[in-house]
């Protein structure tokens, strides 16, 4: 079996290890994919190249193709596939517009009663800047689009909206489109992924991500600097909730409104005093959550995808330890920062990449966020330990939070049966 991952970040890398171990034995292709991924045929193609995969896919006759990131599922890689009698895993356009725009996803969860904060969309600086000066801070400021995890800032103050309103409508950094002003929820957050195939939700483990790119989550959002998984204070009574309130009726809504969704279906979710509400949705993997839920899944992923596309019914089984990843970021991340630095002394086992690239037989970082260090065990502690362990080991112009799955670590530092 040819299966084609479009991706290069630890996501697909991740995506990748576990596909080939599946019984299956199948032949991995991965455009453009990373310096880790030395058991996947690289390919030059972009993976924005929707035409360029299509041309590779159809001539080498992939079985199945498998997207990774969002922008090439907002540019409707799924639909073309489609056209073409391609098999390939993954939202249409039409769907992932749960992720592509937030403004679609509020009116989404508005009509059918799904929890989530209250908002308002504006257009312009000035519209924005009336609505701030009557509300009180903090405050949720959401640039509508995509913005690889950067388009989000919870602002504190006065001069916090007005760099982000400056970033938003005047230097238009992130593209030209609305902003969601919203009600800040203070709780515990969580993501919950799932597999999907029409109205059938098929649930993962939850996990928990690390957004801030400092210790004590201060500095910007970053596209996540590290999880972990289970999430110890997320019971199950609170996973069911999730998944019977939030997750099928989603799916359940993008059916009745002409949009169904097959593929991964992410809800960044926040435990409230008023109880589980939805933050985002993401309409794929998410990164690093799939690093440190994936090596928890018994199941053979690849036999899953086919099931779930397939429409059958499927039950997922997980181990019980915990698992955390460790994000590395080149210096400066998540502004300005330098590519083409060496990276050295990389262990070769449980360490995803997540943008290196090669150079004259050297691995270089190629991205902001650079390796995720995995680490498992039966306690927050043992696990955590593993994976700085591993983090620490790496030689480069990179650093990390040194407190990636802490909270959890205070919450609870036994085992987990669940």
């Amino acid at each position: 079996m040819k299966i084609l991952i479009v991706g290069s970040g630890g996501r697909e890398h991740a995506i990748a290890y576990y596909l080939n171990r599946s019984r299956i034995k199948p032949q991995l292709y991965a455009a453009r994919g990373n310096a880790g991924m030395t058991f996947v045929r690289r390919l030059d193609i972009d993976e924005t190249d929707i035409s360029g995969l299509l041309t590779f896919a159809q001539k080498e006759k992939m079985d199945l193709t498998i997207v990774g990131p969002e922008l090439p599922l907002s540019m409707g890689i799924v639909n073309v596939f489609r056209e073409n009698n391609l098999c390939i895993f993954g939202p249409t356009k039409e769907a992932a517009i749960i992720e592509t725009s937030k403004e679609y996803a509020k009116e989404i969860m508005k009509k059918y009663h799904i929890s989530t904060a209250s908002y308002q969309t504006v257009s312009t600086y000035d519209e924005a800047r009336k609505i701030l000066d009557k509300n009180n801070y903090p405050i949720v400021l959401k640039y509508d689009g995509l913005a690889a995890g950067k388009g989000v800032v919870v602002a504190t103050n006065k001069k916090e909206s007005d760099e982000f309103l400056k970033d938003v409508f005047i230097d238009k950094k992130f593209g030209t489109g609305n902003m969601i002003i919203e009600e800040f929820l203070s709780g515990s957050e969580f993501s919950l992924m799932a597999f999907v195939n029409g109205r059938k939700v098929y649930p993962m483990a939850v996990a928990q991500d690390h957004k801030r790119a400092y210790d004590g989550n201060r500095g910007p959002n970053t596209g996540g600097m590290g999880a972990y998984s289970p999430v110890p204070f997320i019971n199950e009574n609170d996973i069911r909730y999730a998944v019977d309130a939030i997750m099928k009726p989603t799916a359940e809504a993008l059916c009745k409104e002409g949009r169904p969704f097959t593929g991964i279906l992410y809800g960044g979710l926040i435990k409230t005093a008023a109880g589980i509400k939805v933050i985002e949705f993401n309409a794929r993997f998410g990164d690093p959550e799939t690093e440190v839920v994936l090596p928890r899944l018994k199941n053979d992923l690849l036999q899953v995808i086919i099931d779930v596309m397939a429409g059958k019914d499927i039950n997922l089984d997980w181990y019980n330890d915990i698992v955390v990843g460790v994000v590395m970021a080149a210096v400066g991340y998540p502004g300005g920062y330098s590519r083409g630095a060496d990276i050295e002394n990389i262990p070769k086992q449980d360490v995803f990449h997540m943008g290196t690239a090669l150079k004259d037989g050297k691995i270089i970082n190629s991205g902001g966020r650079t390796l995720i260090a995995i680490g498992r065990g039966m306690t927050f502690s043992l696990a955590r330990e593993k994976a700085y362990k591993k983090a620490s080991m790496v030689k480069g112009q990179l650093f990390y939070r040194h407190d990636i799955g802490y909270q959890a670590l205070e919450t609870k530092n036994t085992e987990v049966n669940k």
